[in-house]
């Protein structure tokens, strides 16, 4: 029999979250990557991507704990975790993330010179391609609809996986890197 403890990270809602931040207790950190946190962010958030996690890196202020918050509470999730496997005791995360924060009716911090959305630009590229490969597939060779079944088959994958490569990939682009911005 195993001694072991597993350490889970806490979830924190949007209003006992909003509380803590009036009260300047947390160190927010927000995990998404540069063209999501330019287009729209907690105020008061740090960018630290989980893309380019590095644990050691980051501090919190004396007097603060910790929470970390991303899209939908799935990467917030798997970067707590990280912090808890690199010796981190406590790490709180906002479940449902900047999605559920939005629904609760809280503040947001918009940039109108931000990229579009992550997502968005899925949406475009993924229905590009799966539009090329049909109008190809009809007009110069039928082997062109394999094209629209791959992206088919992407899709499936990253909803049931809920990881997106394609998403990874425009992650990287330079207009999707938001100038100025760094993490720690």
């Amino acid at each position: 029999m195993s001694d072991t403890v597993t350490l889970s990270p806490t979830v924190i809602d949007p209003a006992t979250l909003h509380q803590e931040l009036t009260a300047g207790t947390v160190h927010l950190v927000d995990v998404r990557e540069p063209g999501e946190f330019a287009g729209e962010h907690l105020k008061g958030a740090v960018l630290h991507p989980l893309s380019r996690w590095d644990a050691a890196a980051l501090t919190v202020p004396e007097g603060k704990h910790l929470v970390l918050y991303c899209q939908s509470g799935n990467r917030s999730g798997q970067a707590a975790q990280k912090l808890l496997a690199a010796g981190h005791s406590s790490v709180t995360h906002l479940g449902g993330g900047i999605l559920a924060w939005k629904s609760a009716g809280l503040p947001v911090t918009r940039s109108a010179n931000a990229p579009i959305s992550l997502f968005r630009q899925v949406q475009i590229v993924a229905g590009s391609l799966a539009l090329g490969g049909m109008v190809l597939g009809i007009t110069v060779s039928p082997k062109f609809h394999y094209l629209s079944g791959f992206v088919g088959a992407g899709l499936v994958f990253a909803g049931v996986t809920n990881t997106c490569a394609m998403g990874m990939l425009l992650a990287k682009l330079p207009y999707n890197q938001a100038a100025g911005q760094s993490w720690k």
